[in-house]
């Protein structure tokens, strides 16, 4: 064996402060947008109606938000998790800048963090990750961890530096989208009959019928994603799993979710920032995924006073429809005494939009 093929890195290859610039540069194009779209559902006029688009400010249809992060992401497999055992969670997720088809993004990531398990097989590691489009601007940034193989299993590093990592997006770092022009926003364009103020903190909505996901739709959408972890793709190297199947992508969970969630939330047009979301359970080709939001808070943004933010909390099950089976979201664990996720909850997702006031003057 020559030798020249990437393993990827494992835990011990990380180190603190470390800059890795992740290759291949990747240019959006109309065909991914439309995929994307055939994937997940997603019906957001901003993302498929250009004429919708440029009444709002834009040059066009602007790339779904979900679709940038995605690639994004994709982009940091390669140096960060393609030894992974699972993704864990996010912080300070924030949209910064529209992305257009034609747009070429690259992506950059540092070590900030490591931290061995006490199984000594496995540790986590902490990264801030941003992407850049072809002029150099930032368009999105993000914390994530991840949990990453040892090389040498059983062997202590005793490495334990955990970053302090923010537990939201403070209210005046929001992104708040200066390009978008609402003066000319008409909900027949969206079909939403709701409008900033007509949602309130505590209340839930539920977002209708749910989607099966098929083997062959996670696998295309990760390849979309240029995401080459091997949980995804290599059902050999998963036959040991728990499970003993491929792990659909935690990133094509959310874009499913929130794609589910144009129904009851038509009018939010821009995803602001993450303040954090875990992969609760895992999800395999078959299950079906239904989802419901909570409006946690209403944010004044910054700046505006035609559209405000809403801090929501997306919620997404496998095989339970949440509206006429509820459920707890987290139960306790009678052996740890713990509490935990609900073994049919899969994605808990704290995150903020964008949308029109009824009020615009």
């Amino acid at each position: 064996m020559s030798g020249k093929s990437n393993p990827g890195n494992y835990f011990e290859d990380f180190e603190i402060g470390q800059v890795l610039d992740h290759p291949v540069a990747r240019t959006i194009t109309e065909g991914d947008c439309s995929l994307y779209i055939a994937l997940t559902g997603d019906r957001f006029p901003l993302h498929c109606n250009a004429e919708f688009a440029q009444s709002l400010g834009y040059r066009r249809e602007v790339v779904n938000d979900l679709l940038v992060f995605n690639i994004v992401f994709g982009k940091s497999v390669n140096d960060i998790s393609l030894n992974a055992v699972a993704n864990l969670g996010y912080a300070d997720v924030r949209f910064m800048a529209p992305v257009y088809p034609g747009d070429t993004l690259s992506a950059l990531s540092k070590v900030i963090g490591k931290k061995e398990n006490s199984n000594l097989k496995t540790g986590n590691v902490y990264v801030r990750t941003q992407g850049f489009n072809q002029s150099g601007d930032l368009i999105l940034q993000y914390y994530r961890w991840v949990m990453v193989r040892k090389k040498l299993a059983g062997e202590a590093t005793d490495e334990k530096a955990i970053p302090n990592l923010p537990a939201e997006v403070d209210a005046a770092d929001l992104p708040t989208c200066p390009e978008l022009d609402l003066s000319k926003f008409e909900a027949r364009a969206t079909g939403g009959r709701w409008f900033w103020e007509d949602y309130a903190p505590g209340e839930l909505v539920h977002h209708g019928s749910g989607m099966t996901l098929e083997e062959s739709d996670h696998m295309t959408a990760t390849r979309l994603y240029q995401n080459t972890a091997k949980v995804h793709f290599d059902q050999h190297f998963m036959r040991d799993s728990p499970g003993s199947l491929r792990l659909i992508y935690g990133g094509h969970i959310v874009s499913v979710a929130k794609a589910l969630s144009f129904n009851g939330l038509e009018n939010a047009l821009r995803i602001l920032a993450w303040n954090g979301g875990a992969h609760a359970n895992p999800t395999h080709a078959g299950d079906t995924l239904y989802a419901f939001s909570e409006i946690l808070e209403k944010i004044e943004l910054p700046g505006r006073t035609d559209a405000g933010g809403l801090r929501l909390r997306l919620i997404a099950v496998k095989n339970q429809d949440p509206e006429y089976a509820p459920l707890d979201v987290k139960v306790m664990d009678e052996e740890t005494e713990r509490e935990r996720y609900h073994p049919n909850v899969v994605l808990d997702l704290d995150y903020c939009v964008l949308i029109p006031k009824r009020d615009r003057t």
